[in-house]
C-alpha cells in the first residue's frame, strides 16, 4: 500500500492574513473569502443523517449516455446505475445535475459530438436522480452560432436559476466566450436572452461560477493555455477579473470541465477532467482558493467518468454514534479484533471475554463531539489523551490545543459496509480514513476498492472496560 501524502496543517492567522491581502477588494469587501468568512453548505451530516453526492457523467466509451455514481465523502463514488439516461437524438455530454425547488433533479447537457454543430443545449427531469425523462433541446440563440457546449447550472442566492454555456460562432468556431441563460419560469422551460460575460472574454470554456457571501468566483479553461483560469466578480454578470492564470493551482495543463464543491469540513473540492489522459482528478483548498493540494486521481471512476458536475445533499439513512458514551470499535473483517492502545498507538488485536482487565481498559474509549467541529468525533482514552494521526499513524496523544492536533483528532461517521458499522475519515484529509492494515491502524486515501472499505468498517460495541 502506498502511503498518502503527509497531513497538511489548518491555515494559520499568517496564512489567512496573506491570503486575504492577496484577494481582490471586491471579495474581501462582501464577505466572499471561501473557506474563510463562513462554511454555508458545510458541516459533518447530523447523526442518523449521511452527505450525498451525485454525478452524472458520460462514459468514455460513449458519449450518447450518462452514468449516475454516488459517493459519501465526494472520492469514492459508486455506480448507482450504467446508461441511466439516453436522450431521444443527438448524444449527452458534460452533463451538469441541479436539484430544483420542486424537489426534482434536471440535468442541463450538450447535445452533439465534439465534431459536429451543435446549436441547442439539452434538459431532462428525474424525481430520484436515476430515471430521466427527455424535456427539450433548447436552441441558444446567439447570432452566427456554431456550437454551445458544456451548460452549468448556477443558483444564484435569491433562488434564480442560470445556465452558463460556453457559445462559438462559425466563423471561428473553436473560439469560446461564456454566455449567461436565466430562467424566466419555474418550471425551468423558458430562458433569457445569453448574455456574454464580460471580463472572462472570447477563448474559455466549461465556466464554472460558485458565490460566497456577495463574491462570485470563476473557474475557466483558456482554449490556448489548456490551463484553468480563477476570475472573480462582484455581480454574477461581471465583469470578471482574472486572477490567476498558466499552472497556478499545480494542476497541470490539458485540464478541463472544473466543478467545485464545498466539503463537510469547510473546505472546497475542485473537479476535473483531464482529458490529456485520462484521468479524473479533484484538489482541494481551505485558505480562500489561494492554495491546492496536489491533484488526485478520483479511485473508481477515473478513466471512465468524463467532464461531470457534482450535487451535494443531506439524506437519511446515516450511521448513528452517540457522544459522551464508552464503546469499543469491532473489526467488521476480523470480528474478532478491535481498536486498543499499545504504547500510544492504535493497533486491532484480538480482544476477548478472556482478555486481561488491562486490554479490556486499552480497548474502550469515550466517544466525544469532535475537537474541531462539533459535528464530529473524537475518541478519548482512559487516560485523557486522544485520537490523532500524525505522519500516517494513529495514536493517542493529549490535546496541546492546536488548531492542527484538533484538526488531526476529529472524524466524521460515514456508513460502513455491515449493519451499524461505521467508517472514520479524516476532518484533516477529506477521503482518507481510518483502516487497518497489517493490524495496525493507520489513516490512509480511499482507492475505491471493496477491500479498503472493509478494512475501515467497525462496529461500535459495549465498551470491554
Amino acid at each position: 500500500m502506498t502511503p498518502p501524502p503527509p497531513p497538511l496543517p489548518p491555515p494559520s492567522r499568517r496564512t489567512v492574513l496573506r491570503t486575504l491581502a492577496a484577494l481582490p477588494a471586491s471579495v474581501l469587501l462582501l464577505g466572499g473569502a471561501p473557506g474563510l468568512l463562513g462554511r454555508a453548505g458545510a458541516a459533518p451530516p447530523p447523526s442518523g443523517s449521511a452527505t450525498r453526492y451525485t454525478i452524472v457523467p458520460f462514459p468514455n466509451s460513449d458519449d450518447g449516455v450518462v452514468d449516475v455514481h454516488q459517493s459519501d465523502d465526494a472520492t469514492d463514488f459508486r455506480l448507482v446505475r450504467a446508461a441511466a439516461y439516453r436522450p431521444p437524438r443527438g448524444r449527452i455530454r458534460d452533463a451538469s445535475i441541479l436539484r430544483h425547488t420542486d424537489g426534482a433533479y434536471y440535468l442541463t447537457y450538450t447535445t452533439r459530438t465534439w465534431q459536429d454543430p451543435s446549436t441547442t443545449i439539452g434538459f431532462a427531469r428525474s424525481t430520484d436522480r436515476v430515471d430521466w425523462t427527455f424535456l427539450y433541446d433548447h436552441p441558444v440563440p446567439v447570432a452566427g452560432l456554431s456550437r454551445a457546449w458544456a451548460p452549468e447550472w448556477f443558483v444564484d442566492a435569491d433562488g434564480s436559476v442560470h445556465v452558463i454555456v460556453s457559445c462559438s460562432t462559425a466563423d471561428n468556431e473553436w473560439n469560446f466566450t461564456p454566455y449567461l441563460l436565466s430562467a424566466t419560469d419555474s418550471a425551468l422551460t423558458s430562458w433569457s436572452t445569453p448574455v456574454a460575460l464580460p471580463g472572462l472574454g472570447a477563448n474559455h470554456i466549461d465556466t464554472f461560477v460558485v458565490r460566497t457571501g456577495s463574491a462570485y468566483h470563476a473557474f475557466t479553461k483558456n482554449e490556448t493555455t489548456k490551463y484553468i483560469e480563477y476570475a472573480t466578480a462582484s455581480r454574477l454578470t461581471g465583469p470578471y477579473t482574472i486572477r490567476r492564470t498558466g499552472d497556478w493551482a499545480g494542476w497541470g495543463s490539458y485540464r478541463e470541465g472544473p466543478a467545485l464543491i464545498h466539503l463537510d469540513n469547510g473546505g472546497w473540492r475542485l473537479f476535473f477532467d483531464g482529458y490529456g489522459d485520462g484521468a479524473s482528478y479533484y484538489s482541494d483548498s481551505r485558505d480562500g482558493f489561494a492554495t491546492w493540494t496536489a491533484p488526485a486521481r478520483l479511485p473508481g471512476v477515473s478513466g471512465t467518468a468524463r467532464h461531470f458536475t457534482v450535487l451535494k445533499e443531506t439524506v437519511g439513512g446515516g450511521p448513528v454514534l452517540a457522544r459522551n458514551v464508552t464503546r469499543s470499535f469491532r473489526s467488521v473483517n476480523y470480528p474478532a479484533r478491535h481498536w486498543q492502545k499499545q504504547s500510544g498507538l492504535l493497533n486491532l488485536p484480538v480482544v476477548t471475554a478472556s482478555s486481561s482487565a488491562a486490554e479490556k481498559q486499552a480497548a474502550t474509549f469515550t466517544v466525544v463531539a469532535g475537537l474541531a467541529d462539533p459535528g464530529g468525533v473524537s475518541f478519548r482514552d482512559a487516560s485523557g489523551a486522544f485520537l490523532r494521526h500524525y505522519d500516517f499513524r494513529a495514536r493517542f496523544d493529549p490535546n496541546d490545543g492546536t488548531a492542527t492536533f484538533a484538526w488531526d483528532a476529529t472524524f466524521i461517521a460515514r456508513a460502513g459496509t455491515a449493519s451499524g458499522a461505521v467508517r472514520f475519515e479524516s476532518y484533516h484529509r477529506p477521503g482518507h480514513y481510518l483502516r487497518h492494515y497489517a493490524y495496525e491502524m493507520r489513516v490512509a486515501r480511499a482507492d475505491g476498492t471493496e477491500l479498503f472499505r472493509q478494512d475501515s468498517s467497525f462496529v461500535p460495541v459495549t465498551g470491554w472496560g
